[in-house]
């Protein structure tokens, strides 16, 4: 028997992620293969898949180098419900082949999370919460050395996809916002209505500072951690992009002279941290394992955007969400 579709990844990632609703919604549409194709046996079922047109997947997607994807000769499309693409996307890519992400809806639940962490950051929550563990430190730090959400300048460090939504969403607060994105030009910062700022002014004017700066090999250790020494007294930086783009035990040389600022890192250099690691222990850090990407119900529109998308391609109409050569030097 022929199918024209299939998933690359393994059963249990396809469960999570597509769940018996969507992969229902799938089968409706194509002849969906009923085995999962993975490394181990995708030279098997090579012959099974000759009129393959469509590869759905997600985490754990199986790759495929250039002489297998030979043996493919129908594959028009790949639509891959998470993120990052950079493991796997070249390749096809270069065979013509149509690459899909659902960076898309992953950005939404972090811009959610980093929105609400600002708002809790700028009336001093995480400062206080600390402080007020205990009767004896309770009034160590004022509620006076807050700002709150209003009129106070919050910092941006990346424009992309997660960065731009986390922009529009704070112009629903009477705010400013300032970005460090060497790649945003005058036209797209006029439209997210924001202020173009070096990373040193960023760090030294934001009374918040949230990283949304792709990993890249030219993006490692780009947040140095002497610009952590110019945060505002009582300022808060948030980390849910990252952690090599940090040199981490310079920040948290800073964070340790300086208890008056706090780092929220939902990401770290080494995850989990080393055991010794002062990340665990400095009462100015909140570590936290992942969770403003999508998690529990929140992958489901992952799922939900790669078959809107995988319905546009069929219908011949221009997806919204395409990976191209280009977009793979700046993406995650």
């Amino acid at each position: 028997m022929s199918y024209n579709a299939a998933f690359f990844c393994n059963k249990d990632s396809v469960d999570y992620v597509y769940g018996d609703k969507r992969t229902a919604q799938i089968n409706e549409h194509y002849s969906l293969c009923p085995d999962f194709i993975t490394a181990e046996n995708l030279e098997e079922k090579l012959g099974d898949l000759q009129d393959l047109k469509y590869v759905f997947s997600t985490w754990g997607m199986t790759p495929l180098d250039s002489e297998q994807i030979s043996k493919l000769p129908s594959l028009e499309a790949v639509f891959y419900a998470a993120g990052s693409v950079q493991s796997f996307a070249r390749p096809l890519l270069d065979a013509g082949i149509t690459v899909m992400s659902s960076w898309g809806a992953n950005a939404v639940p972090v811009a959610e999370y980093t929105v609400s962490q600002i708002q809790m950051a700028s009336t001093g929550f995480f400062h206080l919460a600390e402080t007020n563990r205990s009767p004896k430190t309770k009034g160590d730090i004022k509620n006076s050395e807050f700002p709150g959400c209003f009129e106070i300048t919050v910092a941006i460090l990346g424009a992309g996809m997660i960065g731009s939504m986390i922009c529009e969403r704070l112009k629903n607060y009477e705010v400013d916002v300032i970005v460090f994105d060497p790649f945003l030009s005058d036209e797209r910062a006029a439209e997210l209505g924001v202020e173009v700022v070096s990373i040193e002014e960023a760090f030294s004017r934001g009374q918040v500072i949230s990283n949304h700066i792709a990993n890249l090999p030219t993006t490692e250790g780009l947040i140095k951690g002497e610009y952590f020494a110019k945060m505002l007294p009582y300022s808060t930086f948030i980390n849910t992009g990252r952690g090599l783009t940090i040199e981490e035990d310079k920040m948290l040389d800073v964070l340790e002279e300086r208890p008056d600022i706090y780092a929220l890192l939902d990401v770290a250099q080494i995850e989990p941290p080393e055991e010794d690691s002062r990340i665990w222990s400095l009462p100015n850090v909140i570590y936290t394992p992942h969770i403003a990407g999508s998690l529990g119900n929140e992958v489901r529109r992952m799922a939900d955007y790669a078959i809107a998308e995988a319905k546009l391609f069929r219908e011949g109409k221009e997806l919204n969400y395409a990976v191209t050569h280009k977009m793979l030097e700046t993406m995650a």
